[in-house]
């Protein structure tokens, strides 16, 4: 439990920032799906985040960063400690040539359409990617050829007790939707080289719009896709329509009709009616294909072992 007393030097921290105690996580999920965060913070900037970062270390109050809430799953417990939200904070995006320097609460979409105003190629795949870009730093996001990490030249972390550290890009391992992160260190901003665009970019913008218009629900509430796809065979959303699933509700949550690795909140649905789908999806193709998903959505909140014995984490 966060005392009164943390509250308030935590709320004076934060001067510019936002501080809301027991506030629903719900209302800052694109899910709309989240119990209540013990304490809901937004920095006013980077010097307070710092500041927080290194109260909370101090205090030993534990943190979780929910960056947008685009792809992530709330327990309808909540999340005990404090909740870090970067949205509309760190949000700088500057431009000198080839070269950006964008904040890690730059919404993805923002800086995709900003480059490409600016002349510059290497994110039209990325053209209706949700989230902010430390969030796609983190997931390594990536659509249609593209993938965030592509370009980067260096990134800005800070970790939990306040320190702060570039990496350059070289020193980072990333892959299909993973990167080398750690768990107690924060993406302040990153710095990257794009190429100048072809001619045909602006064809493939237009046809990663279209395709995500097509194939996905995007006028429903949910979190983008729920698995990874497979190494080898079938995509993730494939192997659940091949198992019949598609389509399959349970309380407020359905499996999608449009696009079987999107599970969609019909209205009031619960973390938990998410949860059963997850469970019944990753076995089912267990059992019919032999093949073990695994989740691109990330869990926040759930207790320890909740996820144990399906193999999805």
């Amino acid at each position: 439990m966060i005392s009164q007393e943390q509250k308030s030097a935590i709320t004076a921290i934060l001067a510019s920032g936002e501080v809301k105690a027991d506030e629903p996580l719900a209302r800052h999920t694109t899910y709309g799906i989240g119990g209540p965060a013990e304490l809901f913070v937004r920095p006013g900037n980077g010097s307070e985040l710092v500041a927080l970062l290194q109260h909370a270390d101090s205090e030993k109050i534990p943190l979780t960063i929910l960056g947008s809430g685009s792809n992530c799953l709330v327990a309808d417990s909540g999340i005990q400690g404090i909740v870090i939200s970067l949205a509309g904070t760190l949000n700088d995006l500057t431009m000198v040539g080839q070269q950006v320097t964008a904040g890690a609460g730059v919404m993805l979409g923002h800086m995709v359409h900003e480059c490409a105003a600016a002349g510059l190629g290497g994110l039209d795949g990325l053209t209706g990617v949700p989230g902010t870009l430390g969030g796609a730093l983190v997931m390594n996001a990536g659509a249609y050829g593209a993938e965030i990490s592509t370009h980067l030249c260096e990134v800005r972390l800070v970790a939990f007790n306040g320190r702060q550290r570039t990496v350059p890009a070289a020193d980072l391992t990333f892959g299909y939707r993973t990167s080398g992160f750690k768990d107690n260190e924060i993406i302040i901003g990153g710095i990257f080289k794009f190429p100048r665009a072809q001619n045909g970019d602006l064809e493939k913008r237009r046809e990663a719009s279209q395709k995500r218009k097509e194939s996905q629900p995007l006028k429903q509430r949910s979190a983008g896709s729920v698995f990874k796809n497979p190494d080898d065979g079938p995509a993730a959303g494939q192997l659940i329509d091949q198992a019949g699933l598609k389509g399959t509700g349970y309380g407020g949550a359905e499996i999608s009709t449009h696009h079987a690795n999107f599970f969609i909140n019909q209205g009031g649905a619960s973390a938990d009616d998410v949860a059963f789908l997850i469970k019944l999806a990753a076995a089912t193709v267990r059992q019919q294909f032999g093949i073990s998903l695994q989740l691109e959505l990330k869990t926040l909140g759930f207790p320890e072992g909740y996820w144990e014995g399906i193999g999805v984490v």
